[in-house]
């Protein structure tokens, strides 16, 4: 009797330890799935425009149409690389950690429309109807980043449905008008996206300012 008596304070004590430790995992999981994926990086979105519009116009350039595929699938891998090292830099230098909740529903809501998209280039590849990537690539991508947008800032859907719109006109045209509408998508629209996430970031920074300097 004495010894269960002597272990009782520490069994409370235990069970009121997980108890807490419970309740912060709930807060830390709710507070994940609430937040929405906001690490985009203003340089990093112009960059991928302008590394899409330089392959673009060389994908113009080649003579052949497996040339112009690799063009694109080269953009496509350099914008990756570019992507995800300035989203890793920007959460870096504001000594932020990237929140997996939202990143990972990002990344996870993107991902089939891309490999999708990378399936079909094979199947359409084969099938010689290079006249159909475009627009292909630009719808997929758009769907892409509608859905994902549901856990991120409400400009994503936006744009998202720009690229749907390029994709829906680019099924239409013969695959020189296409490779245009690729320029005007993943090139224009990325550069409007980052001086949209740049604007966004200079508002904040001088409300932040402002607060730190009334007058």
């Amino acid at each position: 009797m004495p010894s269960s008596a002597g272990n009782e304070p520490i069994s409370e004590s235990s069970a009121l330890h997980a108890r807490a430790m419970a309740d912060l995992r709930f807060i830390r999981e709710t507070m994940e799935s609430a937040a929405a994926f906001s690490a985009f990086s203003g340089w990093g979105l112009i960059l991928i425009g302008g590394v899409a519009t330089a392959c673009g116009l060389v994908a113009a350039r080649q003579p052949t149409h497996l040339g112009w595929l690799a063009s694109w699938v080269a953009a496509a891998g350099v914008s990756a690389v570019i992507g995800a090292l300035s989203t890793a830099r920007k959460t870096r230098t504001a000594q932020e950690p990237l929140i997996p909740g939202p990143a990972r529903k990002f990344a996870l809501s993107l991902a089939p429309a891309v490999v999708s998209g990378a399936l079909l280039t094979g199947a359409l590849e084969r099938g010689e109807r290079f006249d159909l990537l475009p627009g292909m690539w630009l719808l997929l991508y758009g769907a892409g980043l509608v859905a994902a947008g549901a856990w991120s800032v409400r400009v994503v859907p936006v744009i998202g449905t720009a690229f749907m719109v390029l994709g829906a006109v680019g099924l239409l045209l013969p695959l020189p008008w296409g490779n245009w509408l690729l320029i005007a998508g993943f090139g224009g629209l990325h550069v409007a996206f980052g001086l949209i996430v740049g604007i966004v970031v200079l508002i904040a920074c001088s409300n932040l300012y402002v607060g730190d300097h009334p007058s």
